[in-house]
């Protein structure tokens, strides 16, 4: 019989590429989080940013060619704490959000969580 873990949090995952996002969603289950919404498009991810509650997200920097700034700000505001991902680098992030948590693409189960327990534990500081 399986040990029963405690839900760890509420996950809000911005990524266009479908593949990735189940991927993230699976990894993100494995590590006790529930995913409280996804989103592929800037402006589903926006309305499910003002909308949904949510303890942290990952979002993914380009979004369709489009930067994922708007997403990031709604959930500034609600402050709340949030990771991107992105394959291009620190220096892929918008400018004005360098000094947040990035996870390079492709990244393992680990380094996810060790990115996620950073934030955490930023946030709450």
């Amino acid at each position: 019989m399986t040990e029963a873990r405690l839900p760890r949090g509420s996950v809000f995952l911005v990524e266009d590429e479908v593949m990735i996002r189940m991927m993230v969603a699976d990894m993100l289950e494995e590590l006790g989080f529930s995913v409280a919404a996804e989103a592929g498009e800037i402006n589903e991810a926006i309305r499910l940013a003002q909308s949904t509650h949510f303890d942290f997200a990952i979002l993914d920097v380009n979004v369709n060619g489009k930067v994922i700034s708007p997403v990031a700000e709604v959930i500034k505001a609600r402050n709340r704490p949030f990771i991107f991902a992105t394959g291009y680098g620190s220096s892929g992030l918008p400018e004005e959000y360098r000094d947040r948590p990035a996870l390079q693409k492709p990244f393992q189960l680990e380094t996810l969580a060790k990115i996620i327990d950073a934030a955490l534990k930023s946030a709450t500081v």
